[in-house]
């Protein structure tokens, strides 16, 4: 939920040059029905959580596994605001790794960011 309140934030009182990515979220959700955005958005989390907190975070621990976990989402990195915010969302999701033990903690709460985002993304275009 903080998640989503920083982000509302964002896109409210920041203004949209600073949170561009080059028009690639809305290409991958924009025209989605729901069932696809769920799909989509259960697959990358799965893969990236299974990746960066099952594999990686036990070698470099959640610090140098969300630095690296940023730099992937190239799209963000020449807007140092989106860069910071993907880096405390995995910072965040390695915590949650930490503290429950399990991967599928993580794994569930990418995925609920990634389809509330991705709804927001599809829903807030028709509504304009």
């Amino acid at each position: 939920m903080l998640v989503l309140a920083v982000d509302f934030g964002i896109s409210r009182w920041v203004p949209p040059e600073v949170t561009d990515d080059g028009g690639i979220n809305e290409m991958i959700f924009g025209r989605r029905p729901l069932w696809h955005i769920a799909l989509l958005s259960l697959i990358v989390a799965f893969c990236e959580e299974s990746l960066f907190r099952g594999a990686i975070q036990s070698f470099w621990g959640p610090y140098w596994t969300s630095i690296l976990f940023a730099a992937i989402h190239v799209r963000y990195l020449q807007h140092w605001l989106m860069t910071g915010l993907v880096f405390c969302i995995s910072y965040g999701l390695g915590w949650i790794y930490l503290q429950t033990g399990s991967i599928w903690t993580p794994i569930f709460a990418h995925f609920l960011i990634d389809f509330i985002m991705g709804c927001i993304l599809r829903y807030r275009r028709e509504e304009q």
